[in-house]
C-alpha cells in the first residue's frame, strides 16, 4: 500500500501555492515531500528564519485584530523599529481607514476537480470596488519581480479571489511586503484582469490534468512521477532542497523561487 491510499476518491486533496510550485517545478520532490512524507533536510539558517518568520506573521495579525504589541516591541527597539515604519506605509499605500474591511490570515479555498484549491491571505482589504491581497515576507525584494509574478502564490492567490468573490479581475491585486532587519520595508505590487486570470486557468487545468495523470499512475501501476522539468543544471529545486547542509542563503537572487516554497506560513492561532 502507498501513501494515496489516504486520500479515497470521494475526499479532496488540499493543494496551496506550495505544492502547486514544487509539482510544476519538480514533481519527483512533489511525490517524495507529500505522497512518502519525506521529511526534506532543514539547517539551523533556515530554522532560524522560519521562525522568526512565523513569529513576524502572528505579530502583524496581533496587530490586525486589535491587540497591543507593546509588551513585545519596548523590549525589542530594532523590531519595533520595522514594524512602526510598515505599518505607516501599509496605511499610507493602501489607504486603511473605517470604509475598508480588513481580515488577517483570511482562509479562502475553490474545489477544482478532485482538488481543493487553498490560500491563506495575510491580510485581505476590502473597499466596494477594490480588494486587495497582502503578503508579509521576511526577506529582501528579491531583483527578479518577472520570477515573482510566475510564482504560484501570486497566481493562487489572485485567481482563488477572482473566483470566489464578486470582484472583477481589474479590481484585485496582490501586493508583497518585504521586511528584513535593518532595513526599510518594501514593496511589489501585482494587478490582476481578466487577460491573466484566463492565462492562470489554462495553466492550472494542465497542471492539475498532470497531477491526475501522475497519480493514477502512481496509484495503480507503480509508477514514479515524471522527472522534474527544470533539467538544466541537475534541478536548482533539487540541489537546494536536497543540500547536505540544507542552507538556503536568502539574499541569493537564484534561491528566489525556493523560499517562495519553504517559507510557506501556516495559519496562526492566537
Amino acid at each position: 500500500m502507498n501513501n494515496l491510499d489516504n486520500f479515497p476518491n470521494q475526499f479532496l486533496i488540499r493543494l496551496s501555492q506550495a505544492q502547486l510550485n514544487l509539482l510544476e517545478m519538480c514533481p519527483p520532490q512533489f511525490q517524495r515531500v507529500y505522497l512518502e512524507q519525506l521529511s526534506l533536510p532543514v539547517g539551523p539558517e533556515v530554522q532560524e528564519n522560519l521562525l522568526w518568520g512565523n513569529q513576524f506573521h502572528q505579530l502583524m495579525q496581533q496587530h490586525f485584530l486589535g491587540l497591543s504589541l507593546d509588551s513585545i516591541l519596548d523590549v525589542d527597539q530594532d523590531l519595533k523599529k520595522i514594524v512602526d515604519s510598515l505599518l505607516i506605509s501599509v496605511s499610507e499605500k493602501h489607504h486603511l481607514n473605517s470604509q475598508s474591511w480588513q481580515e488577517a490570515e483570511h482562509y479562502r479555498s475553490l474545489e477544482k476537480g478532485n482538488y481543493l484549491l487553498t490560500a491563506i491571505y495575510d491580510l485581505l482589504i476590502i473597499n466596494e470596488n477594490q480588494a486587495q491581497i497582502l503578503d508579509w515576507k521576511t526577506y529582501l525584494q528579491p531583483q527578479n519581480e518577472q520570477k515573482l509574478a510566475n510564482n504560484w502564490q501570486t497566481k493562487l492567490y489572485l485567481y482563488l479571489l477572482a473566483e470566489t468573490s464578486n470582484y472583477l479581475p481589474e479590481q484585485i491585486s496582490m501586493t508583497y511586503w518585504f521586511v528584513k532587519i535593518p532595513h526599510e520595508p518594501q514593496y511589489t505590487t501585482f494587478q490582476y484582469n481578466q487577460e491573466l486570470h484566463d492565462k492562470i486557468s489554462t495553466e492550472l487545468e494542465d497542471l492539475l490534468t498532470n497531477l491526475d495523470n501522475y497519480l493514477f499512475d502512481f496509484n495503480r501501476k507503480g509508477i514514479d512521477f515524471p522527472d522534474c522539468n527544470n533539467k538544466e543544471s541537475n534541478c536548482s529545486y533539487c540541489q537546494s532542497l536536497l543540500a547536505e547542509d540544507g542552507n538556503v542563503n536568502h539574499q541569493k537572487e537564484g534561491n528566489g523561487d525556493i523560499l517562495l516554497i519553504i517559507d510557506e506560513i501556516e495559519e496562526v492561532s492566537i
